[in-house]
């Protein structure tokens, strides 16, 4: 390990020999796809070569310290992988959810807009002009008094009327 830390070839060549079947095995059981395994086990040799300087004698053998190296990068992949699955499920989840509405849901929102635009329209001017201040532009009923220029008691007055000839209306099915 010396050697190879100094960036002598022909001793990692001699390791590489000696270790890459037990690197391969290890890995290739954690991912269990062999393409992968080949990808992560030349990245364990790649990280063996660039850190032989880290290897430490007094902690075990230089087939235990690349024997767990390769593990750890095999373990890294699978989590790496995990993870992405998770995020593209989660994505591909949200996007369906938003783009592939009920047809149902859209059949009954049309009926249900249509019966509440006939029953806006069956309504007299003011009352209609005073929900549709308050409710489709957003103003508090004061504003919509100001607007209108009348007292607050008559906004009030013609939104309550109008909720209820709505309320009415709806329910009887637009008759």
């Amino acid at each position: 390990m010396t050697r190879i830390a100094q960036g002598d070839r022909g001793a990692f060549a001699t390791f590489y020999d000696a270790t890459a079947r037990s690197v391969f095995g290890i890995v290739l059981r954690v991912l269990r796809d062999r393409a992968q395994a080949e990808e992560v086990a030349q990245e364990v040799f790649l990280e063996a070569w660039s850190s032989a300087t880290k290897y430490n004698a007094s902690i075990g053998t230089p087939a235990a310290w690349i024997n767990t190296i390769a593990h750890r990068r095999a373990v890294d992949r699978v989590r790496s992988v995990e993870r992405s699955t998770a995020r593209d499920q989660r994505h591909a989840a949200a996007t369906t959810e938003a783009t592939v509405p009920d047809v149902s849901d859209i059949v009954v929102a049309r009926d249900e807009g249509s019966r509440v635009r006939e029953a806006l329209a069956a309504l007299p001017e003011k009352q209609r002009t005073a929900l549709a201040l308050a409710y489709f532009d957003g103003h508090t009923q004061r504003e919509v008094a100001e607007m209108l220029d009348v007292p607050l008691g008559t906004v009030k007055t013609r939104m309550r009327d109008a909720l209820r000839k709505l309320r009415t209306y709806l329910e009887e099915g637009g008759t």
